[in-house]
């Protein structure tokens, strides 16, 4: 029977030690996975640093790759990001082609969308954006309108933002 996967977002909590990300990630893809964003930050704590996971899976599957990743001895805790406790951000720098004409109306846009330009030349901009994926996924929908030379996401990172985690 067909199960379906959903996107899960994991956040583990690791020494602060060499090969902890190439352990922890190598698990991952030794088990089938793919994930599709990754991000690695430091915490509170200069003896821990924090891995944020997303990647899709079965609920069968996703217990197993938790249960897997909990076992490794330089991991200090696991648990999933839920979209109800949660707050998730992301940040996209995005390089247009913007020539005198077009530089107000993408201006607009940025505006909008509360992002902000950070460099100007005299034939593209550099836009800077931080938010939900699905923000930033509505901005990159209208500037299509626009040449994107390139873009630059940073993978999804995020924090519990209520419950008894003192993590």
């Amino acid at each position: 029977m067909y199960k379906p996967l959903k996107k899960k977002i994991v956040s583990v909590l690791v020494l602060n030690q060499a090969n902890v990300l190439t352990r922890v990630v190598s698990l991952f893809g030794r088990r089938g996975f793919n994930i599709d964003s990754l991000t690695v930050s430091a915490t509170n704590d200069p003896a821990l640093s924090r891995i944020t996971i997303v990647f899709s899976a079965t609920e069968q599957s996703m217990q197993q790759i938790i249960t897997q990743t909990e076992k490794l001895e330089v991991v200090k805790s696991i648990y999933i990001l839920d979209r109800a406790n949660s707050l998730y951000r992301e940040l996209l720098l995005l390089k247009v082609n913007a020539s005198e004409k077009k530089r107000t109306p993408i201006k607009e846009i940025v505006d909008i969308y509360r992002g902000k330009i950070v460099d100007l030349s005299k034939d593209s901009m550099i836009i800077e954006l931080t938010g939900t994926p699905e923000k930033l996924d509505g901005f990159m929908d209208v500037m299509e309108d626009y040449e994107v030379v390139e873009v630059c996401r940073t993978g999804i990172t995020g924090i519990e933002s209520n419950g008894d985690r003192n993590e």
